[in-house]
């Protein structure tokens, strides 16, 4: 649970910060978060959840 709500925080901070700076266009990033909506609610739902999880735990283990 913690890795998912810093993983969507860290989203939203990286969407606020492409719309501030035009990279990113309000109706690119309302298609991102439907597609992502969308995606929670198919089969694949679990693999990409364990993919996520897996790369946070390689990454919380790499030291610097």
């Amino acid at each position: 649970m913690a890795v998912s709500i810093s993983v969507v925080l860290l989203l939203l901070i990286l969407a606020v910060i492409f719309l501030r700076n035009g990279g990113l266009k309000l109706s690119h990033a309302i298609v991102c978060a439907l597609l992502g909506f969308f995606l929670a609610g198919t089969s694949m739902a679990p693999t990409i959840h364990e993919g996520v999880a897996a790369t946070a735990d390689v990454v919380s283990s790499l030291k610097p």
